[in-house]
């Protein structure tokens, strides 16, 4: 899977399918149509891409503090937020978009260690960087 585009839309797929099941699993959140979803699954690649970074940024201390659970009140802010911006997805409160980043998180981790490339074969032999004689100082 080397190309971009390719990359992407599975990443959107895959978005879809943890926004969907957040839906099917935590009361309080739900979609009412396949355009509401596409809409959330574009704003939230959006947020994750452009304010998330900020937002880690400027809570980076909290999040320190908390141990990463800061990024979770992140997630799911930026869940409500979209909550708040699409029609036809409703986010009930606060803690119906814990749920719904943590199934969401839940999902890309899953899907993630689905797709990762398998380790190659161990390299035999010495390697370039090895040999001395290639800039290596011994000392």
């Amino acid at each position: 899977m080397n190309s971009p585009l390719l990359q992407l839309l599975v990443r959107w797929l895959v978005l879809a399918i943890g926004v969907t099941v957040a839906t099917h699993i935590i009361p309080g959140i739900a979609c009412d149509n396949r355009t509401a979803l596409l809409v959330v699954v574009l704003l939230l690649s959006f947020f994750n891409a452009i304010l998330k970074p900020l937002l880690v940024l400027f809570t980076l201390p909290f999040i320190l503090l908390t141990m990463g659970l800061g990024m979770v009140v992140i997630n799911a802010l930026l869940f409500m937020l979209v909550g708040k911006l699409v029609d036809g997805f409703h986010v009930s409160g606060f803690w119906a978009a814990v749920g719904g980043a943590l199934i969401v998180s839940l999902t890309n981790f899953v899907a993630s260690q689905l797709f990762r490339r398998p380790p190659g074969p161990p390299r035999r032999g010495r390697s370039r960087g090895d040999d001395p004689r290639h800039g290596a100082i011994d000392v």
